[in-house]
């Protein structure tokens, strides 16, 4: 894992961990969201965190379309090297 790829990674993860009351460790690239329940509040709480930790934008739309945390954790690299 790279390093921009790992700092998005923990940055996800870590905000993941607060929202659903588990251990950051607990998520894998294939743990989906929707087996979590997230709810489009959590979409967006979990976007305005990555954009204030990365210092990008994040659409919230397209990111709610990633179905697991390896797709959004692809999906936000790609923004970083835009």
């Amino acid at each position: 894992m790279d390093e921009d790829r790992q700092e998005v990674w923990n940055a996800l993860t870590t905000r993941a961990s607060q929202l659903f009351g588990k251990d950051a460790s607990e998520f894998e690239e294939g743990t989906k969201f929707a087996d979590l329940g997230i709810k489009s509040v959590q979409v967006s709480q979990l976007t305005t965190y990555l954009e204030d930790e990365l210092d990008i934008e994040v659409p919230f739309m397209k990111f709610r379309r990633c179905e697991t945390f390896g797709e959004a954790t692809d999906f936000v690299c790609e923004l970083l090297d835009e």
